[in-house]
């Protein structure tokens, strides 16, 4: 059996070599001198007992608990509380085996077999195959709009198949080299056998380290330990995420004791707290993409020219200062940078206003005027939105700035408007593409909709050798940093707080990541 341990963060991370025998993963337990998550055990032995609050930005009361449908940051961390996935993504965006003890593909890399590991669900089933593929196949509903179901399409899930209770053969549309990617890909949850939509929000039952004790959609979920979880019981005897959309709300909060953990805080409210001992501050560094959307199906920017335009009227370091603080690295219209697969040989695009008008009246667009959607849902945005509507009207085009409800923004943003603020977490470059740039992804937010596009995507899932599936990928890349919808013009830190008795939250981990919201190795001191 095979794992892949590739660098997966160029530059940012040490390589792991080659390509191995697939290792039975079992993360560190409640006895593990390092499970403190740091690696190193410097937090000290862990400490039994507690709940913990953590205040994350939610999505109003429509939320859910459905695994399938999580989309926001807040719904990543519920999920990966309550179920599990397959494999996820380690720090270096490798796949991690979970429920997954391992994975063999045949010669031909179009048919994997996945072997699970003993684990049981909160009402004590075994987890099964059958489980799998019913949670798989829930997902590939052509009915549905489930996040996962871009990632999963090379599955042939009528053919796939549980070879025993334990042993899945999936077979697959294609030979996929990355086939591992599939099973951590965001949202890929493992639901029991016949669970149905409706009982998700009323007693969801998944096989993760925490169970569920009570949910309020835009108000708070209530979980407690589960004491049978496979990899170890949790720390804590309980976790609470507490919905404060106000990045201020969960500041004070957190100053205030009524949290422990608040998720996302502006690089002000860090830099204003950070080494002051009432609070801890978490920087994970370069780990969020930060860009504008532009909606390639419609005016204006179904014009190429257009979308070069703007490419060229964002000065980059600038919005980095501004917008973040300082706090993160410039961008070059891609997304991954420091991934493996990224093309760093394209030159950095640099601020060119008399291109910029120069294109734009080639298009007829000389006076153009275009709406700007923005929101205070996500650190940054308002003040990249004021920066670039300055910087726009440099080059004569006129930006209107229009707020959006944090409750709905990122829904809103998917299909209406021309124009956005857009960010995202950690994920493989070849997982953005399926979920974000085919034509039947489901979070398409730039409408970039290609059909040979599409097979570049197929051609590079099937090349065997790594430097050919590389040289693929670069061309998709290419191809984006030439007419794309993405104006990616910086990566930012993603900084968390936490009260000065949390311990074991983990340094390292990109957002999205296994690690990231790991609270079930987290303890208060």
């Amino acid at each position: 059996m095979r794992d892949y341990p590739r660098l997966r963060r160029r530059g940012l991370l040490a390589a792991a070599s080659g390509i191995g025998a697939l290792a039975l993963v079992g993360c560190g337990g409640p006895d593990d001198p390092a499970a403190d998550g740091s690696g190193n055990g410097k937090d000290g032995k862990p400490r039994r007992g507690g709940r913990l609050r953590a205040a994350f930005a939610g999505g109003g009361a429509s939320e859910t608990l459905d695994p399938h449908l999580a989309n926001l940051f807040a719904d990543v961390a519920r999920a990966k509380a309550l179920f599990d996935k397959l494999a996820d993504y380690g720090d270096d965006l490798s796949a991690r085996p979970r429920l997954a003890a391992g994975w063999e593909p045949n010669s031909g890399l179009d048919r994997w077999k996945v072997t699970l590991r003993k684990a049981d669900f909160h009402d004590g089933k075994p987890v099964t195959a059958e489980d799998v593929l019913f949670s798989y196949r829930r997902i590939a509903d052509p009915g549905k709009a489930f996040r996962a179901k871009a990632s999963l399409e090379p599955i042939d899930l009528k053919a796939s198949r549980a070879v025993d209770e334990r042993t899945i053969e999936f077979v697959l549309k294609r030979p996929t080299a990355e086939f591992p990617n599939v099973l951590a890909a965001f949202g890929a949850y493992i639901v029991p056998d016949g669970s149905s939509d409706s009982g998700f929000d009323k007693k969801p039952v998944g096989s993760g380290p925490f169970r569920f004790v009570s949910f309020a959609p835009g108000s708070s979920a209530l979980f407690r330990r589960n004491d049978d979880y496979w990899d170890g019981a949790p720390h804590l005897d309980e976790v609470e995420f507490v919905v404060a959309n106000e990045e201020s709300a969960r500041v004070n909060a957190l100053l205030g004791g009524q949290v422990e953990y608040a998720h996302e805080l502006n690089p002000t409210t860090a830099r204003a707290h950070e080494g002051k001992g009432q609070i801890e501050i978490v920087r994970l560094q370069n780990s969020a993409m930060q860009a504008f959307a532009m909606k390639t199906d419609r005016a204006p920017f179904d014009d190429r020219r257009v979308r070069e335009a703007f490419f060229l009227i964002a000065d980059r370091q600038e919005l980095v200062d501004g917008a973040l603080s300082g706090a993160g690295e410039v961008g070059n219209d891609l997304f991954g940078k420091g991934y493996e697969y990224y093309a760093d040989d394209l030159p950095q695009r640099e601020q060119d206003l008399d291109r910029a008008r120069s294109l734009l009246k080639k298009a007829g667009a000389e006076k153009l005027k275009v709406t700007l959607d923005t929101s205070a849902v996500a650190a940054g945005f308002t003040e990249a939105a004021s920066i670039f509507r300055d910087q726009a009207a440099e080059a004569g085009v006129t930006v209107d700035v229009r707020m959006g409800s944090k409750d709905s923004y990122w829904a809103d943003i998917l299909d209406s408007g021309t124009l956005c603020c857009y960010r995202s977490g950690a994920m493989p470059i070849e997982s953005h593409l399926s979920q974000r740039l085919l034509t039947d992804s489901t979070t398409n937010a730039t409408r970039w909709h290609h059909k040979d596009f599409d097979a570049l995507y197929q051609q590079a899932q099937s090349t065997k050798d790594g430097k050919e599936r590389a040289a693929v990928f670069g061309r998709m890349q290419r191809r984006l940093y030439a007419e794309g919808g993405f104006l990616v013009w910086g990566f930012a830190d993603w900084i968390i707080g936490t009260a000065r008795s949390v311990r074991g939250v983990e340094r390292e981990a990109p957002a999205n990541t296994l690690d990231w919201a790991r609270f079930d190795k987290v303890w208060l001191a």
